[in-house]
């Protein structure tokens, strides 16, 4: 599964492509920084990465994105460019039909480093020596691109299993509120028509 990992920005934003193997084996094939001024006008930054999102998109092909679900930050700006130079990233891949899941930091860290509390240098640290990285990636977006792409490679199967099961179950249910509804329905006909 080749999973492109996006640490959504606007000033930095981290974009990575990692593809897993058997097991818990991933292999780092790209990963860069795209870069806007602050001085920009906003659509002007958003395109610049909607641009480098769709270049990324097409060039690498990933069977999913992974994308950093924006939560909750101090400033409410930071947020606010956040949110939506992720949803920039997730209307290009949705654009080309490639799912797009969302990871918080919590669940990133957890899976890279054990603990959904790591700071970002125990994160790049755990990025370098999961991937075999001769040197960390710099800078820290490019390293949490990474570990989004990671930990979507780890969790995204059980997680589509799951997602999957309670499909199954919502369904199964459904039917059986149906079989009852119509159960009720009969009976109330053949009683109604005996009174």
């Amino acid at each position: 599964m080749r999973v492109m990992g996006v640490d959504p920005g606007l000033t930095r934003c981290g974009i990575a492509l990692v593809e897993s193997g058997r097991g818990r084996k991933v292999t780092a094939l790209d990963v860069d920084v795209v870069r806007t001024p602050t001085d920009m006008d906003l659509a002007d930054r958003l395109l610049a990465v909607y641009t480098a999102a769709c270049h990324w998109l097409d060039v690498h092909q990933p069977d999913v994105v992974a994308i950093e679900r924006v939560f909750a930050q101090n400033q409410v700006s930071t947020a606010m460019g956040t949110a939506q130079a992720g949803g920039v990233i997730a209307l290009a891949a949705g654009q080309r039909g490639i799912p797009v899941r969302f990871h918080t930091p919590s669940e990133v860290k957890a899976a890279v480093t054990g603990s959904g509390r790591a700071d970002k240098a125990q994160v790049t640290t755990m990025v370098t020596r999961i991937l075999g990285m001769q040197t960390k990636p710099r800078p820290a977006d490019a390293a949490d691109a990474l570990a989004l792409a990671i930990c979507h490679c780890w969790r995204g199967p059980m997680i589509e299993r799951m997602a999957q099961a309670q499909r199954k179950a919502d369904e199964l249910t459904r039917r059986h509120r149906d079989k009852v509804a119509s159960a009720k329905r009969s009976a109330a006909t053949r009683s109604g028509g005996v009174a």
